[in-house]
């Protein structure tokens, strides 16, 4: 089994989810889909009067913000995906953390201070998940998760992380628009997180790649199998840049 991770920059992308609604359907295996949604959360904030703040990458949610949240990711991106994926002829269901309790959290504590509806996941019920994909449904999740007192917003990398471990999974995998990390124009087939970090150091990994490849080590560290940071033609191939523990 293998949980994808897509995010909100190539989903507002309407030819790459076309893409990437047609690949799924081609492959062997049913896969678990998480997706983020960030850019068209802050733009409805702005539209709201609000301003996106973020403390170490994640996004502060307080009431009125959980609630644009909940609509961007729960309902319209997680619905375009969904259609996306019926026209290419895969079934598909939408559905959150939320719902059956399938992602359950607790508020998290950042020692940056107080991040207001933000979740950590303490629990997965991945046996409801288990029984879509048996029967060739793609569950199609958003982030948003059940906390004791209701939704909570979750970073999309922790619940994919969250969800590969619960399964088992074979890897988690973070579809982007870059076949994977490159050193001398080749695709590096493989990375241990030590080897990763050197390679950061030593900016042969730079700019927008830093931050995949560190949502793959914490997918790792976080007790999935392996990461696999490709693009659209690697998912279908199976290539990519695959990390794994030290040995």
């Amino acid at each position: 089994m293998l949980v994808l991770k897509v995010g909100g920059n190539e989903i507002d992308d309407p030819k790459f989810l076309t893409g990437f609604a047609s690949v799924v359907a081609k492959m062997n295996e049913t896969p678990v889909i998480v997706h983020g949604g960030g850019k068209e959360i802050a733009d409805l904030q702005l539209k709201f009067g609000l301003t996106p703040r973020f403390v170490e990458g994640l996004r502060v949610t307080d009431e009125t913000s959980l609630a644009i949240a909940e609509m961007v990711l729960s309902g319209r991106v997680n619905k375009r995906i969904v259609v996306a994926l019926l026209a290419a002829g895969a079934d598909a269901l939408g559905m959150s953390g939320v719902d059956r309790g399938v992602v359950r959290v607790e508020k998290l504590q950042h020692p940056a201070g107080d991040l207001g509806r933000v979740g950590q996941v303490v629990g997965v019920r991945g046996e409801v998940l288990h029984d879509f994909v048996a029967r060739r449904i793609v569950p199609v999740v958003s982030p948003i998760s059940l906390g004791a007192e209701g939704a909570y917003n979750v970073n999309a990398d922790s619940v994919a992380c969250a969800l590969a471990a619960a399964l088992n999974a074979d890897a988690v995998v973070f579809v982007t628009n870059v076949a994977g990390v490159m050193q001398d124009e080749k695709v590096m087939p493989a990375l241990t997180a030590s080897e990763a970090e050197t390679l950061i150091k030593s900016r042969v990994i730079f700019g927008g790649m830093i931050p995949k490849v560190r949502a793959a080590l914490d997918a790792v560290a976080g007790g999935a199998k392996a990461a696999r940071i490709t693009n659209l033609d690697g998912l279908l191939a199976g290539t990519g840049t695959v990390f794994v523990s030290n040995l």
